[in-house]
């Protein structure tokens, strides 16, 4: 045991390594140790700039000589533990060798024989077998070393890029929101304030400008220096030209509305232009993947079959097909296409929580004290607490009350009853039955546990899509609208009443939701407050960006109409690319279902019609063999038949057409709608085909 103690070593100062994901103390410990360590190294770096520049553009906290510091530590601690762990691994090659050349030349084929000849390495000196060891953990430590120092940086270059795209496609709403308030009158400063405090609701391009708000709150730094340095900050071209050009306006006294006016015409015209071309992409990558990742391993296993059938045995390649190549090529291809596609025409991501709208701020209530900082008498101190314990359980209340609006909120849930279930259900089908193999156990399990991960997939699905569908109703209701409460406003009438008004007419999906508002101004809400209920009771990422431009612009002027125009025209822009989006998608969601049916058409050829016939003229031939001595039927093709296992070939060929659902449908989710999560139905889909097809196979 005493020999293994610098591997113990070794594997645990990596596992401290992942301690600060879970522990403060652990990550500030690292830091210290690392700044006493490399501090003074990395402040003489002549590569300092271009690093500071690549964690801001990442939007990395904490300092530079911190990162650099850590990067460094971790480099080195991976390196000597890899220096360890690759000795033991050069000797646990060794010991797996030491077994006679010619026996393993025995069992290996005849292109593989001479592999045989590593076994040499056992009967290597003493110094021989020192330089090799040296060797094995000199290679392993420097790879893990230079790999994780490289690798630090290079996910920062990457988050960077991906920045990019988002804050490239979050910033016409931006510039929206910008110039609608600019438009009402309100000053720019107070403008920028504004939309920090809404940076959740507008995006990457938001957060990337409120860093500049901070920066003139909390130093004085002036706007324009402000957004200078944001052009210089920020990853996206097109937020450093308009900051630029934002800060030249601003100083020389041009009309700031005209700017954004001419700015927001402009990424209205590039949106347009950059959905063609990211519809372009996802048509490229949706022809890729059907070439590359259903015809191909379809070509794969049919031809690995037959030669396994005829020549020799070929279920090792056809399982690391099938339960290694698929999963991972597919896993691959989706975490590509997701980096290259975030931000562009994805699911929007909004916080809608309590706290982004500082409700929970409102609610608390002080306690009351005497000018000496006494507290006094409050009669209403056990109605407080009464009140306190009631909001305290409001979420167990609100599932009690209303289980199915809980579960439509949120998605997700209904997976910890439908996963709990059908576990059990499979447990329950499957622990009566005696069986003798582990294949067997196998056979007995997969239909049961498919059936029952279609069934989940399609729980969670429906719910998903109810929920998404209600949102899309009543988005595609809010350009009329923000339309109809603009041209009420311009009539004369107040906010307030022009709510009102608007409120009582017919908006489909939305009707409801805005009775509910006039409702809450009737027994005493302000337009403010009401406004803020509809949006956190829609949830919708639109009605977001309208609320918060609309509360806004009121506290700026009683005039609206032209904020809610400008509103209008961008919530009608976004509805209008999703619906095109949605149009053109739909021809290579039909391609993804029809490669899957033509590969599950070739799989129940080969189950149905192939293998039997195989297994016929095997049989066929051994009786002839039998019969005739070294006759005609113990030479060729038909001689070199041996026994064949029908039920491992039908297993493998099921496994692998419900692995191929799965990922089809998680690929056909991401291209077609933008989201893993949309994939559910799909898969969903194409496993019950799968069942449908299998079941049918098994009664012929």
């Amino acid at each position: 045991m005493i020999a293994y103690v610098p591997l113990v070593v070794a594997v645990a100062c990596c596992l401290g390594l992942v301690a600060p994901q879970v522990s403060s103390r652990a990550a500030l410990f690292l830091t210290r140790l690392a700044l006493s360590l490399f501090g003074d190294y990395v402040v003489a770096n002549d590569r300092r700039q271009r690093e500071r520049d690549l964690m801001r553009a990442a939007h990395v906290g904490g300092t530079h000589r911190a990162y650099a510091s850590r990067t460094l530590l971790y480099a080195g601690v991976l390196g000597v533990a890899g220096s360890v762990i690759g000795v033991y691994v050069a000797a646990g090659v060794l010991t797996a060798l030491d077994v006679g050349g010619d026996r393993l030349a025995e069992r290996l084929p005849d292109a593989l024989s001479v592999l045989a000849g590593l076994t040499r390495l056992t009967q290597l000196g003493l110094v021989e077998l020192f330089v090799l060891l040296v060797v094995a953990s000199a290679t392993v430590g420097s790879a893990l070393a230079v790999g994780t120092y490289y690798a630090r940086w290079a996910l920062l270059g990457q988050r960077a890029t991906a920045r990019a795209a988002e804050i490239d496609a979050t910033l016409p709403r931006t510039v929206a929101f910008v110039y609608a308030l600019s438009r009402s009158g309100m000053a720019f400063p107070r403008v920028m304030d504004a939309l920090a405090e809404n940076e959740s609701v507008y995006g990457e391009a938001a957060t990337e400008l409120s860093v500049a708000v901070r920066e003139m709150n909390a130093f004085g730094t002036d706007v324009l220096t402000a957004l200078r340095h944001t052009a210089r900050r920020t990853p996206s071209d097109d937020l450093s030209e308009f900051a630029e050009n934002l800060a030249s306006v601003l100083g020389t006294g041009r009309s700031l509305s005209a700017f954004l006016n001419d700015q927001y015409d402009r990424y209205q015209q590039e949106a347009e232009s950059k959905q063609e071309r990211y519809l372009e992409l996802l048509s490229t990558f949706a022809e890729a993947y059907v070439t590359t990742l259903v015809a191909g391993p379809l070509f794969l296993i049919t031809i690995l079959v037959v030669i396994g059938l005829v020549l020799s045995d070929t279920l090792p390649l056809l399982r690391v097909i099938v339960y290694v190549a698929v999963p991972l090529a597919t896993f691959g291809f989706a975490v590509y296409v997701d980096s290259i596609t975030q931000g562009i025409g994805g699911t929007e991501q909004v916080d809608l929580s309590e706290a982004a709208d500082g409700r929970g701020a409102r609610d608390r209530v002080e306690e009351p004290t005497q000018p000496d900082g006494g507290r006094v008498t409050d009669r209403w101190q056990a109605s407080r607490e009464r009140l306190a314990a009631y909001d305290r359980l409001r979420s167990v209340r609100s599932w009690v009350t209303s289980p199915v609006d809980r579960i439509l909120e949120a998605p997700r849930a209904v997976l910890v009853v439908a996963v709990p279930v059908a576990l059990f259900w499979v447990a329950a089908v499957v622990h009566p039955l005696t069986v003798e193999r582990p294949t067997a156990i196998v056979a007995q399990v997969d239909t049961p546990l498919v059936a029952a991960t279609a069934v989940v997939l399609a729980a969670y699905a429906v719910v998903y899509e109810v929920q998404k569908r209600r949102i899309r109703r009543i988005e595609s209701a809010i350009p009329d609208f923000l339309d109809r409460l603009a041209s009420v406003n311009e009539a004369g009438t107040s906010v307030v009443g022009s709510v009102r008004r608007v409120a009582g007419t017919d908006l489909e999906a939305l009707t409801a939701d805005l009775e509910r508002t006039r409702r809450d101004m009737d027994w005493g809400a302000d337009v403010t407050t009401a406004l803020r209920r509809l949006e956190r009771r829609v949830a919708s990422p639109m009605t977001s960006r309208a609320v918060v431009l609309v509360t806004n612009a009121m506290h700026a002027s009683g005039d609206v109409a032209p904020v809610l125009r400008i509103a209008a025209d961008e919530a009608r822009a976004t509805w209008t690319l999703r619906r095109e989006r949605r149009q053109v998608m739909v021809t290579y969601l039909i391609v993804i279902y029809i490669s899957f049916l033509v590969f599950l058409g070739v799989i129940a050829a080969l189950s149905v019609s192939f293998i039997p016939a195989i297994e016929e003229a095997s049989i066929a031939g051994a009786g002839t063999e039998t019969g005739a001595g070294a006759g005609v039927g113990g030479t060729g093709v038909i001689g070199g038949l041996g026994d064949i296992d029908v039920d491992v070939y039908e297993q493998l060929f099921f496994h692998a057409a419900a692995i191929q659902a799965v990922c089809s449908g998680i690929v056909a989710g991401q291209l077609g709608e933008g989201s893993v999560r949309d994939g559910a139905k799909h898969a969903a889909v194409l496993l019950v085909f799968t069942l449908v097809a299998f079941t049918l196979m098994g009664a012929m």
